[in-house]
């Protein structure tokens, strides 16, 4: 059944050379997107829904996620607003909450916080392994999350398990563990960062994934000068996340190559780490995506809108700017080409994953922060909130 959209106040596809536009219309059918055009042009269509004025866009694509888990650090959270430094060691609560969990507890928590990121817009999702940190428990972590995330990443080396030997487990993540969850996975990825993995360390997890036929990722300085975001580079890894703490060489290497580098402007905020230079890296000619880092210990946070309007209000990012970073720029930080696939853009023939806001203009995520804006949302054609 065809679906007509029409009466939207500010059609944004976010396709390569488009513009905002006014007096648009768009045509859903069979999942996908098979028009797109002015009002006054619209085909007919087997039924029509009135935007009523809102500003309709594709859907986020939030690319770095961290949702199968269990337990809840939130005294930790009350500990770091009072002072305390935040550092990579807060994983192993959650590390023993998780191994802790049924399959059911953690399927159950992983479909909730998916809904809940899906009623804020999100429709293309990424999430990791990485609270269980055994054989068996990073196979049973990849295999529920392949159940409800589109994307599904391998972070084995997110830190050494307590009481485990360094050179030991590195030798189980990059063997027996990465073979355990190949089947469910399309990306390896490696907290390269003081308390968890050097840049040796990093080379080697990366090399291996990349051996068993999986797409590099690296979380990089975001503590510090970690030397994550020169490996990336330097591997080619499809994204760098965080990037805090950058040196102009790295923004000029990072602007050079095909890396994107995800911003997560939320997990700076609640650990107290300076922003990324985000405005740099632009001007450069990096390529960023904007992500939530949703998970329990530095980032609780599902919502999208939140992190484009921190971008904005905090990284100096233009609205524009923030709207593809979170969007295009998290596709292409999953390997993805919006313009040809439609992830992270409204293409005719593309799907038709798309967002509806009780607001004039996309503006208004940042020009109102805070605000639930989300009036309804669309993944494959069928409407999944409002």
């Amino acid at each position: 059944m065809a679906t007509l959209v029409t009466n939207i106040g500010e059609l944004r596809t976010l396709a390569a050379g488009d513009e905002p536009r006014r007096d648009a219309a768009l045509v859903i059918d069979g999942g996908r997107i098979a028009w797109i055009g002015s009002a006054r042009d619209a085909p007919a269509a087997d039924e029509a829904y009135d935007a009523e004025g809102g500003a309709v866009l594709p859907g986020w694509v939030d690319s770095h996620t961290h949702l199968v888990f269990a337990g809840d650090r939130a005294a930790e959270f009350e500990e770091r607003m009072a002072g305390r430094p935040y550092a990579a060691g807060g994983i192993h609560r959650t590390v023993a909450a998780t191994r802790a969990a049924s399959d059911d507890e953690l399927r159950a928590n992983l479909r909730r916080l998916r809904a809940e990121a899906a009623a804020q817009g999100t429709t293309f999702l990424e999430t990791k392994t990485g609270y269980a940190l055994d054989v068996e428990g990073e196979r049973r972590s990849a295999e529920i999350a392949a159940e409800v995330a589109d994307v599904v990443t391998f972070l084995g080396a997110h830190v050494v398990p307590e009481g485990a030997d360094p050179a030991a487990y590195l030798t189980s993540a990059t063997g027996p563990m990465l073979a355990a969850v190949r089947p469910h996975v399309a990306f390896v990825d490696v907290f390269c960062e003081a308390g968890a993995f050097d840049p040796d360390q990093a080379r080697a997890v990366l090399e291996a994934g990349r051996a068993a036929g999986l797409r590099l990722k690296v979380h990089g300085n975001q503590l510090g000068q970690s030397g994550g975001v020169a490996l990336a580079v330097e591997l080619g890894a499809t994204s760098v996340d965080h990037a805090n703490h950058l040196s102009a060489v790295d923004v000029d290497a990072l602007a050079a190559s095909d890396t994107v580098v995800t911003l997560l402007p939320c997990a700076d905020l609640s650990t107290r780490q300076p922003f990324p230079p985000a405005r740099a890296l632009l001007d450069a000619g990096a390529t960023v995506a904007l992500a939530t880092n949703a998970n329990p210990g530095s980032s609780f946070t599902t919502s999208m809108a939140f992190c484009i309007a921190t971008a904005v209000l905090q990284l100096h990012l233009t609205v524009d700017e923030a709207l593809r970073a979170a969007t295009r720029g998290g596709a292409r930080a999953l390997g993805r080409d919006p313009d040809a696939d439609g992830i992270g853009a409204l293409v005719v023939g593309g799907p038709a994953d798309l967002q509806l806001l009780a607001a004039p203009s996309a503006s208004h995520l940042a020009y109102r922060p805070g605000v639930p804006l989300t009036r309804a949302v669309w993944k494959g054609g069928v409407r999944i909130h409002g």
